[in-house]
């Protein structure tokens, strides 16, 4: 694989146009800001095209990007149509990178009029119909980041060829096991020799928060002296605090808002639990397992490619949420084996989902599809006959 000094002095600086279909903070916004940051700045400069502005498009400018607005939509308008192309062709983008459907349209589009190579990142567990047609039609690259989507994606009939896996990666010396959690747990009224099960989330279904309040329910109906913590935002709120109130966990259910800096919230917790009904690689199994901390988590899409079963946490079926009430209560009795959970989790990811790998392999083919697709873009031949016999 190449590194930094063997693409030589004289090769010049690759532009990238990242093309986000949302800019709050998220799971896939996260992705881009690491890719930004320690993409190599000698190599790469980074342009952004997001649908609004919003904190994380402040984030974005913050750390250098310079960041334009176009909305977005599946069908998306001739003006921002026209906005993406004219920006290509002014900022001299050499390769745009889109996240999410709506970003993917838009450029496969504006590549298509521009002769720009294209590749797409899929976040997801899952290769979407939608997904699949934009790629056809416009002759994008895909990047998926986990082997559930690859093998899918294959299955579906993409070459392999326009197809690369880079499973997501973390940064080991910002998340790391020796930080102390007790800030966390005083700002949210846990006493610090309390065991503490957290969930680190977007508030929505796909992410099972409601499963994560049903499971804290079986735990505290047995352990009564369990606290638990949901940090994060988003449309179910209100719809998780009925239920914590419902179920009667007020006193230990504690609902902590959103917490940019998450790196300070692992190691308060005792087990980080995962209950997502839909996922693709995702951070936060992989920031919780970097600071040393042993995770229990539902089995969907590439969570079963991250957790080594009985080494770094334990796995429940697809929407068991009782499954993870279970083990969580079999964990928390064996204190050191939760400690040994903990080293291996960090150790995992160390050997497997580092961040510098992850972006160096996304430099190598964002520098391979700048210096070869540009000179042989093709869309896929179509699966329909050139001809069709008259009657």
């Amino acid at each position: 694989m190449p590194t930094r000094n063997q693409y030589g002095a004289g090769e010049r600086q690759v532009h990238v146009l990242e093309i986000l279909g949302n800019a709050i903070v998220g799971g896939m916004e996260n992705y881009v800001r690491n890719l930004i940051q320690q993409i190599p700045p000698d190599q790469f400069r980074v342009t952004c095209l997001c649908p609004y502005e919003s904190a994380f498009t402040a984030i974005l400018r913050e750390i250098g990007c310079d960041v334009f607005i176009a909305p977005m939509a599946d069908d998306p308008p001739w003006r921002s149509i026209q906005a993406a192309v004219e920006l290509i062709r002014h900022q001299g983008i050499d390769l745009v990178h889109a996240h999410l459907p709506n970003a993917h349209v838009l450029a496969g589009l504006a590549g298509c009029l521009t002769r720009t190579p294209v590749v797409a990142t899929v976040h997801g567990m899952t290769i979407t119909t939608q997904e699949l047609g934009i790629s056809r039609t416009t002759g994008t690259s895909l990047v998926v980041v986990c082997q559930a989507a690859y093998t899918q994606a294959l299955a579906m009939g993409v070459p392999p060829e326009r197809l690369t896996l880079i499973p997501n990666g973390v940064d080991t010396r910002t998340f790391v096991p020796d930080r102390s959690g007790d800030a966390f747990r005083e700002a949210i009224g846990v006493p610090l020799d309390a065991p503490l099960v957290g969930f680190v989330g977007r508030l929505a279904p796909e992410k099972g928060p409601d499963h994560f309040v049903r499971a804290a329910e079986r735990v505290h109906s047995r352990q009564p002296d369990v606290h638990f913590a949901v940090v994060g935002t988003g449309d179910m709120e209100d719809e998780v605090d009925a239920l914590i109130k419902q179920l009667r966990l007020e006193d230990c259910v504690h609902l902590a808002g959103l917490w940019t800096n998450t790196w300070e919230v692992y190691p308060a917790f005792d087990i980080l639990a995962q209950s997502s009904r839909a996922e693709g690689m995702p951070y936060v199994l992989l920031e919780a397992m970097a600071c040393g901390c042993p995770v229990v988590a539902i089995a969907v899409g590439g969570v079963p490619e991250i957790v080594e079963v009985g080494t770094t946490g334990v796995l429940a079926g697809p929407g068991d949420w009782a499954g993870v009430g279970n083990a969580v209560l079999e964990l928390l009795v064996r204190p050191q084996r939760l400690k040994q959970m903990g080293q291996a989790g960090r150790q995992r990811v160390e050997a497997h989902f580092d961040l510098s790998e992850s972006v160096e392999r996304m430099s190598e083919l964002f520098r391979r599809l700048v210096n070869v697709e540009a000179r042989h873009r093709t869309v896929w031949r179509s699966p329909w006959p050139a001809k069709v016999a008259a009657r």
